[in-house]
């Protein structure tokens, strides 16, 4: 069977388990084409208007799936941490996308659930399996299989502290040692977003490979362990319970507190609620309590390239600026 997967949303953060998951199964797994012009108009048509940009290119790449598969993999994702939640518009996700867009083959939309334990994670697993009609024991070995290639992933992201583009993408073919060796001289950033906008290269304009050719170290919350974003975290005056802004803000104050970053870039799509809320803080933070410039770039689909580069542009010559004159700090810190 051939198993349609967006190239969309969370598709940069479990892909490489997806994919290893279904394989093991004896299905085919097929990808919607990388974002572009077209997909997101086809999007746009198809999505509620105040849906945020993600979601309505999420609905594009699902329509570039149809007459390609015989179903589609929209896992209806709540929680993906104990006792914490991700937006609301992926509990609703899947059903968005049944009463949206005509002529669709099947979905498959198991909950994924890990509110109340990460064992559920196993459970969201054995319930796909079974409505692909594969036993108990050929599910476990799937399972195992694809955990193993997803820590590798993530291992990966964090040792050699690149994107997962250059994992996923054939398009990115790039030296570790070229890019990221230590060089005290470079200018260090934190690039804080939810995964879906920074690493989809048309609704980041292609941000990570303009920060790699004005060559710009980067930090992004897939580079950093848990543990440093459970420190992050720790002087929070109560739990963050939005896994992905929890991220967010675990690994700017890290850095923060340690003064290991020249300036921070926080990417996020118009509409976002939680990022609202999330880039608020941070930028507040930033400001108030050390002195650094930050860049908030929001997203939606009327945003041109021209501003969001001389906007880019302007941020990085101020910290040059202040990099290599100490004394030139613009009143705002």
């Amino acid at each position: 069977m051939k198993i349609g997967i967006p190239r969309a949303l969370f598709y940069y953060q479990y892909y490489p388990f997806w994919k290893t998951f279904f394989e093991s199964l004896d299905q085919k797994i097929v990808l919607s084409s990388p974002t572009n012009k077209d997909l997101l108009k086809k999007g746009l048509e198809l999505c509620v208007d105040d849906a945020c940009l993600p979601v309505k290119i999420f609905h594009g790449h699902v329509a570039n799936l149809i007459g390609k598969v015989d179903t589609i993999f929209i896992p209806r994702i709540i929680s993906i941490e104990p006792k914490e939640y991700i937006c609301p518009k992926f509990l609703g996700l899947p059903d968005m996308i049944k009463n949206s867009i005509p002529d669709l083959p099947d979905i498959i939309d198991v909950d994924l659930n890990l509110y109340k334990s990460k064992i559920m994670f196993f459970r969201h697993f054995i319930k796909l399996g079974e409505i692909l009609n594969k036993n108990k024991k050929q599910i476990l070995i799937a399972f195992n299989k694809a955990q193993r290639v997803q820590q590798r992933f993530e291992y990966q992201l964090i040792k050699e502290k690149i994107v997962p583009q250059d994992i996923l993408s054939e398009t990115y073919k790039i030296s570790q040692n070229e890019i990221f060796s230590y060089n005290p001289s470079k200018l260090k950033v934190l690039l804080l977003g939810h995964h879906y906008n920074i690493y989809d290269d048309f609704i980041s304009m292609n941000l990570i490979m303009k920060l790699r050719k004005k060559n710009v170290t980067f930090i992004t919350s897939e580079m950093v362990t848990n543990k440093i974003i459970v420190e992050g975290t720790k002087n929070l005056s109560k739990d963050m319970f939005w896994t992905l802004g929890k991220k967010a803000i675990g690994t700017a104050y890290y850095y923060l507190e340690r003064k290991k970053v020249d300036g921070i870039i926080h990417v996020a799509s118009f509409g976002c609620g939680p990022d609202s809320l999330v880039g608020e803080i941070l930028e507040k933070r930033t400001r108030r309590d050390f002195h650094i410039p930050f860049l908030f770039l929001n997203l939606d689909e009327h945003s041109g390239e021209a501003g969001f580069n001389t906007r880019l542009e302007a941020f990085l010559d101020v910290l040059e600026g202040r990099k290599y004159f100490e004394d030139n700090i613009p009143t705002y810190g």
